[in-house]
């Protein structure tokens, strides 16, 4: 069994408060965690988790996605998607068809069902982001939206242009 860590070997923190943004740091974590909330709960009535949620929302709002770039999408293992997307499939949430220009790739669709499931995933994250946005009393989304690309990396940022052209939302919208 290890020895109990002496006081004397607990190092202070090398960055100052003012190095590191705390408070939005840990305002991330939380509004993350409580962002999700709503649809793991419903998730966990199907027998879901997270990763479930995460490919039923960009089959959904991509038709025809390819597993590769939903592999590159979610920066996840082909191990890690082949069992979610199995169950997906297994479930009738999600077909896979062969793609018309190359008979090797895989175009992945939602079902009626699966779309719905989507849908009732989203509802709560929806209304959740426009009751904040209200009680922030923000008015231009654009500026949030801005925000929020620019904290994904740049080489990864076509991936929101996608998102938008695909959804038919184009900037602005959701």
């Amino acid at each position: 069994m290890k020895s109990p860590i002496k006081s004397t070997e607990y190092r202070e923190p090398q960055a100052t408060t003012e190095e590191l943004d705390v408070t939005l740091i840990e305002l991330l974590f939380f509004a993350y965690r409580d962002f999700t909330s709503d649809p793991d709960a419903i998730l966990a009535s199907y027998g879901f988790g997270r990763a479930h949620h995460r490919v039923l929302h960009f089959v959904n709002h991509w038709p025809g996605l390819t597993v590769a770039e939903l592999l590159d999408v979610l920066r996840i293992t082909k191990q890690s998607l082949a069992r979610v997307l199995k169950q997906l499939i297994d479930t009738g949430y999600i077909v896979q068809v062969q793609g018309p220009r190359d008979r090797r790739q895989r175009e992945l669709y939602v079902t009626k069902k699966g779309h719905e499931l989507a849908v009732e995933l989203a509802l709560p994250q929806s209304r959740r982001i426009r009751s904040a946005l209200e009680e922030a009393g923000i008015k231009d989304r654009a500026e949030v939206e801005r925000f929020l690309r620019a904290m994904v990396n740049p080489e990864l940022r076509a991936q929101l242009d996608r998102s938008h052209s695909s959804s038919g939302t184009g900037e602005g919208g959701t």
